[in-house]
C-alpha cells in the first residue's frame, strides 16, 4: 500500500505541474472609446456610443466580431464573452445600444432608421482598425453575435448591410409583433393575445434606473416625468404601448411599429451564414421565431438551427457548449477554417440523466444534417379523450391560471439575453376555468420534437380567448408536468348565428420525451396570468372536434460522435497501472496466506459483522448469515437497514468495526485475491462517458490483469442486450441501458458469486421479467446472486432464499417458501409478511 501511495503522489505532482507549466494565451485588455453615430429617418440624431474594443490576443490582423448584449443591458453584459473571442483570435467591438447604460439616444427597438443605422457605422469603425481583416477597401470581414435584442439586431444589419460575413443570433425574435400578440390559430397578431405580463417586463427595462445608472452613481438616478412615464424609449413607441397596454389589443400602428423593428421586415434579404440558437424554456420567444427565422434567411444561405437547455424563462443556459458551437460557426466562416468542428443543420439539448460518478446532469445534444421544422419529419397522432365540458371567463379574469411567471431572475437576459436559472416555473388551472382531454397510457415511448396540433370545437358567442396547453402525466400519485411551462393562446371567433366554431389550435414547439405508461393531457383555460384576458364574465363550452393530437417526430435525430480529450485515456491508464500494482501485492500475499480455502467453502459467511458512523449510530448491528451455492438471495430492508454498507464491505470498500466476512471460505480484505471470484456493482453504475459500452467494457476487463480469454464478453454482453447500442458513447445511454450494461460489467467472467444493488432499477416491465430469468439461470448453473431490491414482488419471484434487515440488524432469514407458508394467512404474499417483520421489530 506504501508503494500504491507513493505512485499516487507522483502521478497528482505530475499533474500539478503540468497545471502550472502549462502556457496561458497573452492578456487582452480592452480599449474603451466614444463612437460618435448619426441617425434617424432623416439622419438628424447625433448619438455617442459607448464602446469597448478588444484587439486580437496575440496581434496581427484578424476578423472581426461585434458582440450584442441583451434588452436592460450594456455593454459590460457581454464582456467575459468578449475576452473569450478575442483569445481566440479575433478583434472584438463591444457597444451598448443606444438608449442604455452610458450611451446616449433614445430605445428604438432595433429600428433600421436607428440602432440598424449605429451598427452599420460602427462597421464603418471596424474598417479604419488595423487590427482587423478587411474583404475590400471599407469592407472588414465581421460577424455579429447576441442574445434577445442583441440577436434581433443581428439579423436586421446582416439584411441591410451586405458587409456582414456571418451571424449567431440567440433566443431572439422573428416578429415582434407576434411575439407580443401571439395567436395559436395563426391568423396573426391582430387577433393576437396580448402578452402583457412579459410586455411590461420589456417596457419596464427600459427606465433610466434599469441601465446601471444605480452601479455608476451607487443610488438612484432622479427621473424626469417623461422619463418615469415611458423611461428612454423614443415617444412614438411609448405612446402606442400605452394604448395597446390598457386596451389589451393590438393596433394597426403597434403591429406596424414592431414589425418594422423584426427580421420579418427583411424577408429572403439575410445572406449571411446564420446559426440560430433558441431557448427550449422560452415563453417571450419559444421555438417558433427560430423556426420562421430559419424559413426567412435568404435560398442558398447555409443556416443551422439549435434549440438548448435554457431560454428567457431560466434552465441551464449551457454557456459553454453554446460558445463553444458560436466559436465553431464563426471560425468556418470568418477565418476559413474547414478544420473546425462542423454544426449540423439540426441539434437540440436532451436530458441524460445523471453522471454515475459527479451526480451532475448530462445533456446530450442529438443532431441532424437537415432541418425539419416544427412538423418534424413523420407525425404520431395519439387519441384524447373526454366529455363536451363547460367552462367560464371569471369576471375581471380573476383569479388567473398560471403556466409559467416569466421575468422573475434574469428578466430580459441583461447578461446577454440569456436569461437566469431560477425564474419561477409553477402551472396552476383554477377550477372551473379549465377543460381536460387525456389520453390512454402509452405502450411505448413518445419523443415530441416540433409543434403538435389538435382540432377543438369551442361553444359561446362573439370571441371567445382560451388558452391550451399539453401536460405529461406520469400516473394518479406523481403530479403532471407542464414542459416549458409553455401555452398557446388563442382567440375564437363564432360567427354570428352559429352556436360553435372549429379551431386547430398549434401547440407550442417542443422537445420532449413522454416515457411508458404516462399519459397526455390537453386542458384548455379561460384564463393564464401572463396575458390579458377579458374583464366580463362569460361562459363556453369546449370539445374535441376530432380525437387526434397531431404529435411530430424527428427520428433522424441522433448523438453525434465525439472526440475523446487526452485526460480521458490517461486516466483510464492510470487506473490500469494501480491495478496492476494492486494485482501484483494480492498475488505476493496469495503465495504467502497460510490458510488453504477449501472449496467445499460456503460462496459467502458473515459472522458479527458491525459497522457504526461518526457519530456512534450503528449502520450494521452483529449481522450474521450464510449463502449457499446455488441460492438467488435478497438482501430486503427499508432505507437505512444497512444493505448497502454491508454489500460495500462484501468487496472490500469499507472496513467492519467488528466480526468478519468469508467469501468461499477466505476473508474479505481489501484487495483479497478471493474478490476476484466476486461480480458486482453498488449504489448505481459508474463508467467513462465519452467511450462506447464495449469500450467500458473493454477497458475494466483490462484493468483486472486477467486474459482476455477469461472474460466471457460476448456471454455477458449478450446479457447487456444492447445491440448497436454497444458502440455508441455511453453518454448518450438511458438509465436502463446503463443499468444493463453494468450489470453485464458485473458477469464479466462469470463470477461464481454475484453481488447486484438495485438491478431492475431503471428496467421498463419487460426488461424486468428477462433480468428475473437472467438470475434464475445464473444460478442454476451452480453459481449465487445476492441482490438488494425494495420491489417486493420482484423478489418473491427471482429469489430463492431472503434475509431481512432494519436498523442494521438481522430480522430474519431463509426460504422464500418457508417464509409465506408461516405467514398465518396474510397473504401470502412477501409485502405483508416484510410489513408484520418490519412492524414487530421497530
Amino acid at each position: 500500500m506504501r508503494r500504491v501511495s507513493a505512485l499516487v503522489a507522483v502521478l497528482a505532482l505530475i499533474g500539478a505541474v503540468a497545471w502550472l507549466v502549462w502556457p496561458s494565451g497573452p492578456e487582452v485588455r480592452g480599449q474603451e472609446s466614444r463612437v460618435a453615430v448619426i441617425d434617424g429617418p432623416a439622419d438628424d440624431q447625433r448619438v455617442e456610443l459607448d464602446t469597448t474594443f478588444f484587439p486580437p490576443a496575440g496581434g496581427g490582423k484578424a476578423p472581426a466580431v461585434l458582440l450584442a448584449h441583451g434588452f436592460g443591458g450594456s455593454k459590460q453584459s457581454v464582456r467575459a464573452d468578449a475576452l473569450r473571442l478575442a483569445q481566440d483570435g479575433y478583434a472584438v467591438l463591444t457597444w451598448s445600444a443606444r438608449g442604455f447604460g452610458r450611451s446616449t439616444g433614445q430605445i428604438a427597438l432595433n429600428s433600421p432608421d436607428y440602432e440598424v443605422k449605429d451598427v452599420k457605422q460602427l462597421i464603418d469603425w471596424l474598417a479604419k482598425r488595423p487590427e482587423v481583416v478587411l474583404d475590400k477597401a471599407g469592407d472588414p470581414r465581421v460577424g455579429i453575435a447576441g442574445g434577445s435584442y442583441g440577436g434581433a439586431i443581428a439579423l436586421m444589419t446582416a439584411a441591410h448591410d451586405a458587409r456582414v460575413d456571418a451571424i449567431v443570433p440567440q433566443i431572439t425574435w422573428y416578429d415582434l409583433a407576434d411575439a407580443l400578440f401571439p395567436d395559436a390559430t395563426g391568423q396573426g397578431p391582430q387577433s393576437g393575445v396580448f402578452k402583457s405580463l412579459w410586455a411590461g417586463f420589456f417596457f419596464g427595462r427600459g427606465a433610466p434606473s434599469a441601465q446601471g445608472l444605480q452601479a455608476l452613481t451607487r443610488q438612484p438616478a432622479p427621473m424626469t416625468a417623461e422619463e418615469a412615464r415611458c423611461g428612454r424609449f423614443l415617444p412614438e413607441i411609448c405612446a402606442i404601448y400605452q394604448q395597446v397596454a390598457t386596451t389589451g389589443r393590438a393596433t394597426p400602428e403597434a403591429i406596424e411599429l414592431l414589425r418594422k423593428a423584426s427580421p420579418s421586415s427583411v424577408q429572403g434579404r439575410v445572406k449571411a451564414p446564420t446559426l440560430l440558437i433558441q431557448g427550449q424554456r422560452d415563453s417571450l420567444f419559444p421555438l417558433g421565431h427560430a423556426d420562421a427565422n430559419a424559413k426567412a434567411i435568404a435560398p442558398g444561405t447555409p443556416v443551422s438551427v439549435m434549440w438548448f437547455d435554457g431560454g428567457h424563462d431560466g434552465g441551464n443556459g449551457e454557456a459553454d457548449w453554446l460558445y463553444a458551437q458560436t466559436s465553431a460557426w464563426l471560425a468556418r466562416h470568418l477565418k476559413g477554417d474547414t478544420a473546425a468542428t462542423p454544426v449540423q443543420a439540426f441539434t437540440v439539448t436532451r436530458d441524460g440523466g445523471r453522471d454515475p460518478g459527479t451526480r451532475q446532469r448530462i445533456r446530450l445534444h442529438p443532431e441532424t444534417g437537415a432541418y425539419p421544422g416544427l412538423s418534424g419529419t413523420t407525425t404520431t397522432d395519439v387519441t384524447l379523450s373526454g366529455p363536451e365540458q363547460n367552462i367560464v371567463n371569471p369576471p375581471g379574469g380573476n383569479p388567473a391560471s398560471i403556466s409559467t411567471v416569466p421575468g422573475v431572475s434574469g428578466l430580459l437576459g441583461g447578461g446577454g439575453g440569456g436569461g437566469g436559472q431560477n425564474n419561477l416555473s409553477v402551472s396552476l388551472d383554477m377550477p372551473g376555468q379549465a377543460a381536460s382531454f387525456e389520453s390512454a397510457p402509452l405502450t411505448a415511448p413518445l419523443q415530441l420534437t416540433g409543434s403538435p396540433s389538435v382540432k377543438l370545437r369551442v361553444y359561446g358567442k362573439g370571441e371567445v380567448t382560451l388558452f391550451a396547453k399539453l401536460y405529461d402525466v406520469p400516473d394518479a400519485i406523481q403530479p403532471p408536468t407542464l414542459p416549458a411551462g409553455l401555452v398557446a393562446p388563442l382567440r375564437v371567433k363564432i360567427p354570428d348565428g352559429a352556436q360553435s366554431a372549429d379551431v386547430t389550435v398549434a401547440l407550442p414547439a417542443l422537445d420532449h420525451r413522454f416515457t411508458v405508461g404516462h399519459r397526455l393531457r390537453l386542458t384548455v383555460t379561460t384564463t393564464d396570468m401572463g396575458f390579458a384576458t377579458p374583464a366580463e364574465p362569460a361562459s363556453y363550452r369546449v370539445a374535441l372536434a376530432a380525437p387526434a393530437l397531431s404529435v411530430p417526430t424527428v427520428a433522424t435525430l441522433s448523438a453525434p460522435p465525439s472526440g475523446v480529450a487526452w485526460w480521458v485515456w490517461a486516466m483510464p491508464l492510470a487506473a490500469i497501472v494501480l491495478a496492476a500494482v494492486l494485482l501484483a501485492m494480492g498475488r505476493a500475499r496469495r503465495g504467502t496466506a497460510g490458510r488453504t480455502v477449501e472449496e467445499d467453502s460456503a460462496p459467502l459467511e458473515i459472522s458479527g459483522l458491525t459497522k457504526a458512523y461518526r457519530n456512534g449510530e450503528k449502520a450494521v448491528d452483529e449481522l450474521s448469515f450464510r449463502v449457499e451455492q446455488g441460492q438467488v438471495l435478497g438482501l430486503l430492508g427499508p432505507n437505512g437497514a444497512g444493505k448497502t454498507t454491508t454489500m460495500r464491505m462484501m468487496m472490500g470498500l469499507i472496513h467492519p468495526d467488528a466480526g468478519e466476512i468469508r467469501i468461499f471460505g477466505e476473508r474479505v480484505t481489501p484487495g483479497a485475491p478471493v474478490l476476484s471470484r466476486l461480480g458486482s456493482f453498488v449504489e448505481g453504475p459508474g463508467f467513462l462517458p465519452h467511450l462506447s459500452g464495449r469500450e467500458n467494457i473493454e477497458l475494466y476487463w483490462a484493468a483486472t490483469g486477467r486474459p482476455a480469454a477469461e472474460a466471457h464478453m460476448e456471454e455477458a454482453l449478450e446479457i447487456a442486450g444492447l445491440g448497436a447500442a454497444l458502440e455508441r458513447a455511453v453518454r448518450t445511454y438511458s438509465q436502463g441501458m446503463r443499468q444493463r450494461l453494468a450489470i453485464a460489467q458485473a458477469m464479466l467472467g462469470l463470477p461464481d458469486l454475484l453481488v447486484l444493488d438495485e438491478p431492475t432499477n431503471g428496467l421498463d416491465p419487460p426488461q424486468i421479467r428477462e433480468m428475473r430469468e437472467v438470475l434464475k439461470r445464473y444460478a442454476r448453473d451452480g453459481r449465487t446472486v445476492i441482490v438488494s431490491s425494495h420491489l417486493l414482488a420482484e423478489v418473491e419471484q427471482t429469489c430463492t432464499h431472503v434475509v431481512v434487515m432494519h436498523r442494521g440488524r438481522l430480522i430474519t432469514t431463509g426460504p422464500v417458501a418457508a417464509l409465506l407458508a408461516s405467514s398465518n394467512g396474510h397473504g401470502p404474499r412477501l409485502e405483508d409478511v416484510f410489513l408484520d417483520l418490519i412492524g414487530e421489530n421497530s
